[in-house]
């Protein structure tokens, strides 16, 4: 099973992309976040050509999540949001997608601005209530992917000195991001414990990718009995070089389940 999670910064300005990346990769799944576009809008038809069926919950040039799944795959659904009853329920930043045994849960979270902007507060917040999910779920086959705009490491940023107050690498988000994700494995560093393996490349830094200047926040998370099945995990850095990219890559990962 192959499955990948990528910000694709506007779907429908990443479509030459994703045509490209998805006949080549082969994807079972694909989660992507910031699909920036209402859902009368989103391309179903053109991802029903390249044999992928859409789930997707959008709005105007903000936010946006969505998975494509490839047409041979049944028994899926879908939900959008928390659903616990908290005010505001990020239905465009939220979803969680079931197929068998396997839940996989794709989140866009905030980015918070700055350290002193109330939409850090809202990030922390949301982090607590991706941790409910995870506590019902940890003992399962259970995915958390997505843009998560937090580097948990030193060696996810290039430069980490000139970043300690960046409002996805100060102390206090990663505190926060660390009693998150407990008791999930991160796939990528138990597969590849390199520096400098990162998902975003600024679009304001020349030649970033080949000058090795980024960011990994962009991630899998698995549960310890899904972990024990993970293969390979990598970002694929080719579609950041292609015309027009994101400016994230895809984080792809394979796993020894049966679909």
């Amino acid at each position: 099973m192959l499955i990948a999670t990528f910000n694709v910064n506007s779907v429908r300005s990443r479509l030459h992309v994703l045509e490209r990346w998805l006949s080549e990769a082969k994807p079972d799944f694909l989660f992507m976040q910031e699909t920036k576009t209402r859902d009368e809008f989103f391309p179903k038809d053109f991802f029903d050509s390249l044999g992928y069926e859409s789930f997707y919950h959008g709005q105007k040039s903000y936010n946006g999540v969505a998975a494509l799944v490839k047409r041979s795959i049944s028994d899926i659904s879908v939900s959008f949001g928390f659903n616990d009853g908290e005010e505001d329920d990020f239905d465009t930043r939220v979803m969680r997608l079931r197929h068998g045994e396997l839940t996989i849960l794709n989140t866009y979270v905030p980015q918070g601005k700055s350290i002193e902007h109330p939409d850090f507060e809202v990030k922390k917040k949301f982090f607590a209530r991706v941790r409910n999910i995870i506590e019902a779920e940890r003992d399962k086959n259970f995915l958390w992917l997505g843009d998560l705009n937090v580097a948990p490491e030193d060696i996810d940023v290039t430069s980490p000195n000139s970043k300690r107050d960046h409002v996805c690498f100060c102390d206090e988000i990663r505190e926060v991001f660390n009693e998150t994700r407990k008791n999930l494995v991160d796939v990528l560093r138990m597969l590849n414990g390199d520096p400098g393996v990162f998902t975003f490349f600024d679009y304001r830094v020349r030649d970033a990718v080949e000058r090795k200047i980024g960011w990994r926040i962009d991630h899998m998370l698995a549960s310890e009995r899904l972990s024990r099945s993970a293969l390979k995990c990598y970002p694929d850095v080719r579609p950041r070089q292609w015309e027009k990219p994101s400016d994230h890559v895809p984080l792809v990962a394979e796993f020894a389940l049966e679909l």
